[in-house]
């Protein structure tokens, strides 16, 4: 049986596809489990310099698994909400960027997947939106609290509380999506730009991501001193020496990851 998220190497860049295409890739226990198995062995990837995320099909997952849901009672509940946040927890963690490529439907659970990668770059033809509460549900993979922190609380309020979804247009236009692209045009733009992070400082991209992500909720002058500190450390680190003599004798630069 072939596994419900597919891990794929495209030079310095993963790729994972949602593979259950005949349910517009539902997120079920199992599949979870899987992304966060291939999370995990991510994490200690020593050569891998971005992650791109999408879904195979008309959809990139049209949400949690509903069916799967029908039989749940309060404590199965929790513990899918639960397996849930550690798989997008985990995803969100990973110390170089990662990029959610929406092909088609991101709702639900597929829209709170979307959220924990580091931006979004949609098709022309997705559609996002957090529909719980049509179902008697709210949001259980962090849509209360990623989703406000993208868009603005009320934005989200409106998302989460009409369950009406939104198009890439809208979804661009509210700080959602960074950049809306031709369905066919959008898997390789993401894969591209992975392409691109790799030529950059591995470590110097890893330092960047955990700075704008702690100064997030930072008192600002703490985020200021943080920043600080790290701009002072890189100095140090042969990555910085390479970096500045290629630029001063005007060829790329070679980190030691490529």
């Amino acid at each position: 049986m072939s596994e419900p998220v597919r891990l794929e190497r495209r030079g310095s860049v993963a790729l994972l596809t949602l593979a259950r295409p005949e349910v517009l890739n539902a997120l079920d226990r199992a599949t979870l489990l899987c992304l966060l198995g291939h999370v995990q062995h991510l994490a200690n990837a020593v050569d891998v310099c971005a992650v791109v995320l999408t879904g195979e099909g008309r959809a990139f997952a049209a949400g949690a698994d509903i069916p799967e849901m029908r039989s749940m009672d309060p404590e199965a509940g929790l513990a899918f909400s639960q397996l849930g946040h550690r798989a997008l927890a985990g995803l969100e963690a990973l110390p170089f960027p990662t990029i959610a490529a929406v092909n088609g439907f991101a709702l639900g659970g597929g829209c709170e997947l979307a959220c924990a990668c580091d931006w979004i770059y949609a098709s022309a033809r997705a559609r996002f939106g957090q529909p719980e509460v049509g179902l008697g549900l709210v949001p259980g993979f962090g849509g209360t609290s990623r989703l406000p922190r993208r868009v603005g609380i009320a934005w989200a309020k409106e998302l989460v509380t009409t369950g009406e979804p939104i198009d890439a247009e809208t979804a661009q236009r509210i700080g959602l999506v960074n950049r809306v692209f031709p369905p066919e045009e959008l898997l390789n733009a993401a894969l591209r730009v992975g392409e691109g992070i790799a030529r950059k400082g591995p470590h110097a991209v890893a330092l960047a991501k955990r700075l704008l992500e702690g100064g997030q909720d930072a008192d600002v002058r703490v985020a200021h001193a943080l920043e600080q500190s790290v701009f002072g450390f890189v100095f140090g680190t042969a990555e910085r020496t390479e970096g500045i003599d290629a630029f001063l004798e005007k060829r790329p630069p070679k980190f030691r990851s490529q």
